[in-house]
């Protein structure tokens, strides 16, 4: 349950599509992870119930600023939870939310690149990592390196695919319908320049249960859960929605035509009637899916 996810619509990443500045990030991160909230509950509400025995050691691999760190400390009381990341600046965020909390006792921090950087992290009875593969070349070698360090009968958990997420009607009487999913098209394409500029890439078909089972893994299983934040919008929710429309018009707004740039900005324009900060229709919907297997 990683804070980091994949560009487009209701994604978050740098201008810089191989590094993006995660450090700058934190922020908008740390509120999507929130916004995300119940989802991730129902998530590890799954993942308690998959566990098998007791889980004493978790690895939050690309944990980001730490939020699903912390909900998975409070899904597993007994587990010491391990925050690890790339990015020191979002570990400390991570710290600080755990003390926040009053789980700095249990919520620790590590600082390491994945894969190649997972050596000295240890065993884990659950090994969690959200959106964070698809940053790396070989995903496959990826998922194999992660399942090397679950103890006898652990759970590896990986979240990555699901819904794009929606906001808008199809037609939002300003500009041409349907500009979600001319959105969501451009997204993809950068999604694919992205990945196709990572080191040592590997073009193949991302079949998480597949990568889980080369890695000698057994007892798959994959599950979505579904956040849904109908309109109206809370204003912490409508500022999130603002923020990724305004970053997608940046990342890959000259994928769009002029009307749908136009559209763009009124859309993040506060002022604007039409725009998400007034509009009364405005919503949030999403699903994430969960691929696991056992050690």
């Amino acid at each position: 349950m990683s804070d980091h996810d994949r560009p487009g619509p209701g994604h978050h990443h740098g201008h810089d599509s191989v590094h993006p500045d995660w450090e700058m990030l934190g922020p908008d991160l740390e509120r999507g992870a929130e916004l995300y909230t119940p989802l991730y509950e129902q998530a590890a509400s799954w993942l308690r119930e998959a566990a098998s025995g007791g889980v004493r050691r978790v690895l939050d691999i690309g944990s980001g600023p730490g939020v699903v760190s912390c909900l998975l400390a409070r899904a597993f009381p007994d587990a010491e939870v391990v925050a690890v990341d790339a990015t020191g600046a979002l570990l400390e965020r991570a710290r600080d939310r755990a003390a926040r909390l009053g789980l700095a006792d249990r919520v620790h921090t590590q600082l390491a690149e994945v894969p190649d950087g997972l050596d000295a992290l240890g065993g884990a009875d659950l090994i969690w990592s959200s959106k964070a593969l698809h940053h790396v070349g070989d995903q496959r070698a990826a998922v194999a390196a992660l399942a090397g360090h679950l103890r006898p009968g652990g759970l590896l958990a990986l979240a990555e695919g699901g819904l794009t997420p929606r906001f808008l009607p199809r037609d939002l009487g300003i500009g041409r319908p349907g500009l979600q999913s001319r959105l969501d098209a451009a997204g993809e394409e950068w999604f694919s320049e992205m990945r196709a500029a990572l080191p040592d890439t590997v073009d193949e078909t991302e079949d998480w249960p597949a990568f889980l089972a080369d890695a000698g893994l057994r007892a798959p299983g994959t599950r979505s859960f579904l956040l849904d934040l109908p309109a109206p919008l809370s204003a912490d929710a409508r500022a999130y929605v603002v923020t990724t429309l305004s970053r997608a018009r940046e990342m890959y707004g000259d994928r769009l035509d002029e009307d749908d740039r136009t559209a763009l900005a009124r859309l993040t324009d506060p002022e604007d009637a039409a725009g998400i900060t007034r509009r009364p229709d405005a919503f949030f919907l999403s699903a994430q899916t969960v691929h696991t297997a056992r050690a």
